[in-house]
């Protein structure tokens, strides 16, 4: 949910710029079922324009007429939305509503957290009486200092309840290789709400323009490609398509402990790839070894490039989110955890 919230403080600053207030929705408590879960948020601006969503539709044209008066007043309020007689799911919503204009220093400190790719906090103060209370709020914690997204320090943050929501610094891919398929996998992860970097060859004529959605592109030799930003917050696609200069950066991702590596190719070429780098690292982590997937790719018939990086993208949400796949129809129990 980090990329939402990254969108949603990029989108107000925007919206800012051009004289425009916005108004945060956060979804902070469920009873029962719902689409999604709490900590999901939009934001409404004061043209009427929305970022993000909190369900399937409905409840935001909910949130819009019921914003108004948050825009008029400056008073924060919750809402409910239940959704047992609208969506057809078994739950009802508590949404809380406040003007977003963070305080002084907010800005700086948060892009300074996304660019170290730090974790931070959401707390938000709510009630589950409907209406306005004091004490209604959310602040941002980032590392030791709470931001207040209100511009009130002055005012204590008293509401009854506190939903407290930890974020962690957004999941990046990184994808080796530059070929046509490399720009398919880019486009999806990108739509994913993945950080996306392409790494090239120093001799690619390619650039970041071919790669819709990509963040950064570096064309180097596998000895000079930057390593130290990869965390267990990011997975590694080896798709250059030579057998040579996927071992040569498999040899310089050894010392990185991301969440997953993908290779290309059969299982012969994983063996044989496999084998080759363990002689040039003879002393490699097993933690390491066991992050690699080759083929890349759950079993879904993918033929085309474009369904190849839909089931590649579809492995590393498994293993990020520690699930196995199985068609939902056969799970039993609720669909989330």
């Amino acid at each position: 949910m980090t990329h939402e919230f990254k969108d949603i403080v990029y989108q107000a600053d925007k919206a800012r710029e051009k004289g425009l207030k916005s108004v945060l929705a956060s979804v902070v408590a469920l009873d029962g079922s719902s689409y999604r879960k709490p900590g999901v948020r939009m934001l409404i601006q004061e043209d009427g324009s929305m970022v993000g969503a909190v369900s399937g539709g409905c409840v935001e044209k909910e949130i819009l007429l019921q914003s108004e008066s948050v825009f008029k007043t400056g008073t924060s309020k919750i809402m409910t939305y239940d959704g047992r007689y609208r969506l057809g799911c078994e739950g009802v919503l508590y949404i809380l509503i406040e003007l977003f204009e963070p305080e002084p220093g907010f800005q700086d400190a948060f892009s300074k957290c996304l660019e170290t790719r730090q974790s931070f906090d959401i707390w938000s103060y709510y009630d589950k009486q409907v209406g306005s209370i004091p004490g209604l709020g959310s602040s941002v914690k980032i590392g030791e200092t709470f931001f207040s997204l209100q511009d009130r320090k002055h005012e204590t943050n008293n509401a009854p309840l506190v939903f407290k929501q930890h974020m962690s610094p957004c999941f990046k891919l990184v994808i080796i290789g530059a070929e046509h398929d490399a720009v398919q996998l880019c486009k999806y992860a990108s739509l994913t709400g993945w950080e996306v970097g392409i790494v090239s060859g120093p001799s690619d004529s390619k650039s970041i323009t071919n790669f819709p959605g990509a963040l950064s592109f570096h064309a180097v030799s596998p000895e000079d490609m930057e390593v130290s930003a990869i965390d267990d917050q990011t997975a590694v696609v080896l798709m250059t398509h030579n057998f040579a200069s996927d071992l040569r950066y498999l040899v310089q991702l050894k010392d990185t402990n991301p969440i997953y590596i993908g290779l290309l190719g059969p299982v012969k070429r994983r063996d044989d790839l496999l084998m080759q780098f363990t002689e040039y690292c003879p002393d490699i982590d097993h933690a390491f070894l066991d992050c690699i997937h080759g083929p890349a790719g759950l079993n879904i018939g993918s033929e085309t490039p474009q369904e190849i990086a839909v089931s590649i993208v579809s492995e590393i949400l498994t293993i990020s989110r520690k699930k196995e796949p199985i068609s939902l129809s056969k799970k039993t129990g609720k669909i989330h955890s």
